[in-house]
C-alpha cells in the first residue's frame, strides 16, 4: 500500500483500486483505522484521541489533494505525496 504522508509518526497510506467510500489508512503505533475522506468518519480500526486529532486537521486541510489522490489511486496511476502537517 503506497505511503502519501508521514508526520508525527503518523502514516498515511491509499491501497490502488481500494473499494468505495473514498478513504485513507492512518496508522500509528499498533494502531491503524481507515477514515473517509469526505466526512472524515472513522470507517474502521481505531487511533489514540490524539493522532485521531492530528489525522484530521490534515485531511481538513488536504481534502481536495485526498480527492484526488483517491482517483489516482483507483486507475492505477502513480500516487502523489500530500504534504504533511508542520
Amino acid at each position: 500500500m503506497p505511503e502519501i504522508s508521514r508526520f508525527y509518526g503518523i502514516v498515511i497510506k491509499m491501497y490502488f483500486a481500494d473499494h468505495a467510500p473514498p478513504h485513507f489508512h492512518a496508522e500509528y503505533a499498533e494502531y491503524e483505522a481507515r477514515i473517509a475522506i469526505e466526512s472524515l468518519a472513522l470507517l474502521s480500526g481505531e487511533l489514540p484521541p490524539r493522532a485521531m486529532g492530528l489525522v484530521a486537521e490534515w485531511a481538513t486541510l488536504h481534502r481536495a489533494e485526498l480527492r484526488s489522490v483517491w482517483g489516482q489511486a483507483r486507475r492505477f496511476e502513480p500516487l502523489g505525496r500530500i504534504e504533511p502537517l508542520p
